[in-house]
């Protein structure tokens, strides 16, 4: 519906019934479109101002109902839902799909040296950390001593379960170790999301009636929130670090991803003089 604006629209929910499969993929989607880090911040500024104004009852002349919502997803991709605070850009939704790939590609390609290993799980829960404490809830601000502990505890976490599992991994199958990436992910996000929430397990977070009231607030809930986070982000990064692992494993099997040793320039059985030998592979 692109016409004349409709009256009452709840952009505090979200455009799609949440109680479908299409309503939510298409709500998921449009949360995480890359495109929006692309956006300038005149154009961020410039959705917030739709936002706000249309939330106080001011309707720009002219404004239809998918500009209101196309900008109700540009705000909420690039501010804070409890603070309003612009939200540090890789730590937005919208940089997830672009920035796991990037890693998620890199750990499952240098993961056989300790040097890779060491940095590649640092990049990772540094992104993270970045995320966490993007995405963290406005009323449990946490302190510097707590984002520190959470991001040394994460990494520290991360770094030790590959570099343990990859020494167990040596003697095995290659398979088995393409999945030690995913296993310290897994690990590293059961420390460093609750570690990075640590002020929510403590204080709460706030509940709401179904009209939007502030009702108090609950450690209860946390923890069922924290615990359905760190469930999710193992069962989000498994495609992407449980699936290649197989399909990498039988590629190289294949003629084409093995080394093909380079031809000699000498007929079979033929032997080198000592003065040919002496000039090393080099000789011509």
């Amino acid at each position: 519906m692109s016409g004349e604006l409709p009256p009452n629209i709840n952009i505090r929910e979200p455009r799609w019934d949440q109680s479908t499969f299409v309503g939510r993929a298409n709500h998921f989607f449009t949360v995480t479109d890359p495109r929006n880090i692309l956006l300038t911040n005149e154009q961020l500024e410039n959705a917030r101002k739709i936002v706000h104004d249309y939330r106080q009852g001011v309707v720009p002349p002219g404004l239809t109902e998918n500009e209101l919502w196309r900008a109700k997803y540009i705000y909420d991709s690039a501010f804070h839902p409890d603070t309003g605070e612009k939200m540090i850009l890789i730590g937005r939704m919208s940089a997830q799909v672009p920035m796991n790939m990037t890693i998620t590609g890199c750990m499952m390609t240098f993961y056989r040296t300790t040097p890779a290993v060491l940095f590649w799980q640092w990049v990772n829960q540094s992104f993270n950390a970045v995320v966490n404490y993007t995405n963290r809830s406005g009323d449990a601000p946490l302190t510097v001593n707590e984002l520190g502990t959470a991001y040394v505890s994460a990494t520290t976490g991360a770094v030790v379960t590959a570099l343990g599992l990859n020494a167990l991994t040596k003697h095995v199958s290659p398979l088995i170790g393409r999945f030690v990436p995913f296993a310290a992910v897994a690990a590293a996000n059961c420390i460093n999301i609750p570690l990075m929430r640590q002020r929510e397990l403590k204080v709460g977070i706030p509940v709401t009636d179904e009209n939007g009231n502030r009702l108090g607030e609950s450690a209860q809930a946390a923890r069922q929130a924290i615990t359905q986070v760190v469930v999710s982000r193992i069962l989000m990064a498994a495609p992407g670090m449980a699936i290649p692992p197989f399909i990498m494993n039988t590629l190289e099997k294949k003629a084409f991803l093995k080394p093909t040793p380079l031809p000699s320039r000498y007929p079979a059985g033929c032997t080198l003089s000592p003065e040919e030998s002496s000039r090393g592979p080099g000789f011509h």
